[in-house]
């Protein structure tokens, strides 16, 4: 079964957005801004809606895998920048990682993350635990 879409409704969001590949930070922001406001709808969205939420998903991620590459970061970096982006401190993930001692030592890179570790923090960060190994 194919779905179409309502073409006045599709072009009367494509012209209110007017979405186009992201060169800018501020294009950024802007798109962010308009994923946003569309998500808060909800299950609400029609059909056009949540195409042009597809469109611009697809758009920011492409802007964000040309920027942002988390590839060259190191495991202990990741963490730290998790932690440092939810306001965390070391004490908030004895319960996720283990002891005090064994925290700090991730954390001051002394000690690497296990794989039971990573799929612990991959769960409590909502993130892949392959970034933890």
């Amino acid at each position: 079964m194919t779905i179409t879409l309502d073409r006045k409704t599709y072009g009367s969001l494509l012209e209110q957005y007017q979405p186009k590949v992201i060169t800018s930070e501020e294009e950024y922001n802007l798109a962010i801004e308009s994923i946003e406001k569309l998500m808060e709808c909800g299950e609400e969205l029609s059909l056009e809606e949540n195409s042009l939420l597809e469109l611009l998903s697809i758009l920011v991620e492409i802007y964000e895998d040309s920027q942002f590459s988390l590839e060259s970061a190191s495991p202990q970096e990741i963490l730290l920048h998790l932690m440092d982006a939810r306001g965390l401190k070391q004490a908030d993930l004895v319960e996720v990682i283990g002891s005090k001692g064994v925290i700090s030592e991730i954390v001051n890179g002394k000690r690497s993350i296990s794989k039971a570790q990573a799929k612990a923090l991959g769960d409590f960060f909502n993130v892949s635990a392959a970034l933890f190994i």
